[in-house]
């Protein structure tokens, strides 16, 4: 291979590896977009707002193309849009600590929660199969069993 050949494929991997940290605004637009919630109250993602007529989506979309072309930060931005809209806007927390707790939380709750219940279905199972009364406890023999069944079989057939 020849010397220019050399420079030629390391010119072409410099540009590769400088162009790899270069952002697409339509992929930060998107990017942006799909992390905060459309504030008509429909819980949608803003970008995928299909509520007919929005009332909120277009000018939101809107605000979001000037505050990027503004030149504002991701996390800028999305102060921006809590502080106008709320923090209801934003589909993920951003600033860490309470805000992580406040996302984390109802997961949690519903997790343990559910654990606890198959914890305790499953203690009561035990016991129950534990302690399984006798047939001579209850006082009724098979006989009479099979005769009330088949009593409430005809009482409440039509």
């Amino acid at each position: 291979m020849s010397l220019k050949r050399w420079m030629q494929s390391l010119t072409v991997c410099l540009l590769a590896v400088v162009m790899l940290g270069a952002s697409d605004g339509g992929a930060r637009f998107s990017r942006l977009g799909h992390q905060m919630v459309c504030a008509c109250s429909c819980g949608q993602i803003l970008l995928e707002c299909n509520h007919v007529s929005c009332p909120d989506s277009g000018p939101m979309i809107d605000q979001l193309r000037a505050q990027m072309a503004a030149g504002g930060s991701d996390t800028s931005i999305f102060n921006w849009f809590a502080a106008k809209y709320g923090p209801t806007v934003l589909a993920a927390p951003i600033r860490g600590g309470f805000d992580d707790v406040a996302w984390i939380a109802p997961f949690a709750v519903f997790f343990f929660a559910t654990l606890g219940t198959g914890i305790l279905i499953y203690f009561w199972k035990r016991r129950s199969l534990v302690n399984v009364p006798p047939a001579s406890a209850t006082g009724i023999s098979d006989t009479d069993r099979d005769a009330m069944r088949e009593r409430i079989r005809r009482e409440t057939e039509y």
